[in-house]
């Protein structure tokens, strides 16, 4: 019998923190925390600090000028399962994070060799801190675009964690990962790596 982990699975987790390295970074500490909960399922994961590369403003695929995103691009691609997670600045997701959509936009105008779009068949998961309330606005606004752009969600496919209003806590400062946030990244990585094995299996139909 073919056990759950038999298919390998690669996973890109985009960390969308306003700190470039090596400032330290909930968004980056959250990442690590669902990678290795999906590692335990058999997916490899990697991690990209999206800050720390020239990924130009603009809607298209190269906005050449040394873009960097056309190689952050091919990780994508390469990719079964994206994750993208983000602090909450003022209530919304981080500028960062809103310009890895704005480049991911330009996937709706690719398609496979069957008229699928190019990212259907790839799974979306999310995570956002913060210690301001947000999240949940926030994981709506990206299942949003990722699902558009041709993503699948899982079911509970995002995590949070969010800090008392005005308090300068942060994910990173707690002494332990609080058992409900640990719970939910456990669930996300499991759910995750079950879509992604289905979809690997058996594709959505061609257009």
């Amino acid at each position: 019998m073919t056990s759950a982990t038999d298919t390998p699975l690669r996973a890109l987790a985009l960390t969308c923190s306003l700190k470039p390295s090596p400032d330290s970074s909930s968004s980056q500490l959250i990442a690590e925390q669902l990678l290795t909960e999906l590692g335990k399922h058999g997916v490899d994961g990697e991690l990209v600090r999206v800050v720390d590369h020239d990924v130009r403003p603009g809607v298209q695929i190269d906005m050449g000028d040394g873009d960097a995103w056309p190689r952050l691009r091919e990780k994508v691609v390469a990719s079964d399962i994206l994750l993208i997670t983000t602090p909450t600045w003022v209530g919304h997701m981080s500028s960062v994070a809103q310009r890895v959509l704005e480049r991911l936009n330009a996937e709706l105008s690719e398609t496979d060799d069957e008229g699928r779009p190019s990212m259907a068949g790839k799974v979306a998961v999310a995570a956002v801190v913060g210690n301001e309330d947000g999240a949940h606005k926030i994981i709506a606004d990206l299942f949003q675009a990722l699902n558009d752009i041709g993503f699948s969600i899982p079911s509970q496919g995002a995590t949070y964690w969010n800090n008392e209003a005005m308090n300068p806590v942060d994910y990173q400062d707690l002494e332990s990962t609080p058992e409900a946030v640990a719970s939910t990244n456990a669930t996300l990585a499991r759910n995750a790596a079950h879509l992604a094995r289905l979809l690997h299996s058996a594709q959505y139909p061609a257009s």
